[in-house]
């Protein structure tokens, strides 16, 4: 090769890579860079832009909001107090910075945001941040018996020598402070022997009070209990469709009778069993009109009016020697024109044309949405059990979006699809579109109470 061609070359690969510098440029037109210089605070304001207007002096910890200002860029961190705030320079422009203030209570509360520069320059602006009142998220035993440990967790529990936090059931009970063990994220104590039950429970701090969204022994919506007779039947509901779960009591129980799940092996592919992993109550019997009489339907025994707002719990309880570690918990309600226990084709006293018992509803692509209950998918070593103590199960319908297979995209539309009920262990597939994971070879005992629907607040 000579002279010539060799600087043609040199030239054609001069040329290949300023392109290939001007392509990065076009590809990144918006890239963020910082700016140097000194920035100007003007306001903050909440993010909604419906209340652009208003101006904030303050805001509580966990909170997000937009500060408005100028040469903004410039600014590379964000301290509330002595709290950093993360900052996403995807929400950061010359004029604005969307900031979500830190979940973290400040060590010194000096009441200012502070912006350190580029240059580590540091602008004070002065703004109040506030604890909120307590977040209350869970009890593990809504059901626990007198004298059992139990724990509610949330957050911002917080307790001080001449502000002492308090729970206080309905209007007149208050648990006793001195069995409290208190954390900023729980709260451990005793059951006490006279607790109310049924009532409201509020949680105060210095910085307010929260209802919980559940209550101690709480019957509100009970669809099984497996104890309590039907006021119109005069039967114990529980089974009704093709199988009998076991439902018993021993010492074990929790409050009477409890149903269980599985006592048999499972594989790892969670393959189909409805013999030992499902429990069915399909409304009806044979009657011609059906008029639900004897096997009432789920609208009959709780109010889903607002369904949206509701969950469904359950108390349950998995021995140590019999972990579950395959196969999603599938848990959905039904109408009666997809699933009745009685002659299909049938109507019932409100016009509808009933679907008889089959087994197509269940696995029916694109038609029954469920929820998938899977903890044992959390654990270090993909098997779960509660270590002999019963726990408080809670899903809120509005997660009822799945398909059999792992799928989302499906929902209730109204009070007519709460029917039916079902609970089945199985791992569900469509044309290998399965997103359901493969679990581990168990031998599962899932022991199940209080089946009920109450309101999330």
């Amino acid at each position: 090769m000579n002279i010539k061609n060799i600087n043609g070359a040199l030239f054609a690969m001069a040329l290949v890579a300023a392109s290939a510098g001007f392509t990065s440029c076009e590809d990144e037109p918006d890239k963020y860079e910082v700016a140097g210089g000194t920035p100007t605070i003007d306001y903050v304001r909440p993010v909604d832009a419906a209340s652009k207007d208003s101006l904030l002096t303050g805001a509580s910890l966990n909170n997000t909001i937009c500060i408005v200002g100028r040469n903004l860029r410039s600014v590379t961190k964000i301290n509330f107090n002595d709290q950093a705030a993360v900052l996403n320079t995807s929400y950061m422009t010359d004029n604005t910075i969307i900031v979500t203030v830190p979940k973290t209570i400040p060590g010194k509360v000096t009441d200012k945001i502070y912006f350190i520069t580029n240059n580590n320059d540091t602008l004070d602006y002065s703004f109040k941040t506030v604890v909120p009142a307590p977040t209350i998220n869970s009890m593990s035993n809504e059901w626990a018996a007198p004298g059992e440990e139990v724990t509610i967790k949330g957050d911002y529990f917080l307790d001080y020598d001449d502000s002492h936090l308090t729970i206080k059931v309905g209007d007149n009970y208050t648990i006793p402070y001195e069995d409290l063990k208190i954390s900023l994220n729980s709260i451990r104590f005793n059951m006490p022997e006279d607790m109310p039950k049924h009532e409201p429970i509020t949680i105060t701090t210095i910085n307010g009070t929260t209802k919980a969204g559940f209550r101690y022994m709480d019957n509100r919506g009970m669809l099984f209990d497996f104890d309590t007779p039907w006021k119109e039947g005069g039967e114990v509901l529980g089974n009704n469709g093709w199988h009998n779960r076991t439902i018993t009591s021993d010492g074990t129980s929790l409050s009477g009778n409890y149903m269980v799940l599985g006592e048999t092996a499972m594989g790892a592919d969670g393959g189909w069993n409805d013999g030992n992993f499902s429990f069915e109550y399909w409304p009806g019997s044979w009657q011609d009109p059906e008029t639900y009489s004897s096997r009432p339907r789920m609208q009959d025994l709780a109010d889903f009016s607002d369904w949206e707002n509701m969950s469904l719990k359950f108390e349950m309880c998995i021995p140590k020697d019999n972990g579950w570690s395959a196969a999603p918990m599938q848990i959905y309600f039904g109408s009666v024109t997809q699933i009745t226990n009685g002659a299909a084709g049938v109507k019932d006293i409100y016009g509808n044309v009933l679907a008889g018992a089959n087994n197509t509803f269940f696995h029916e692509q694109g038609k029954l949405a469920r929820a998938l209950y899977m903890p044992w998918q959390n654990t270090e070593d993909k098997l779960y059990n509660t270590e002999d103590k019963w726990v408080t199960v809670t899903i809120p319908l509005a997660n009822f979006v799945y398909d059999y297979d792992g799928n989302k995209g499906l929902s209730y539309s109204g009070v007519n699809d709460f029917s039916a009920f079902n609970i089945f262990v199985v791992k569900g597939a469509y044309n290998d579109a399965s997103v359901l994971p493969t679990g581990v070879d168990c031998n599962p005992i899932i022991k199940i109470d209080n089946i009920r629907v109450v309101p999330n607040k």
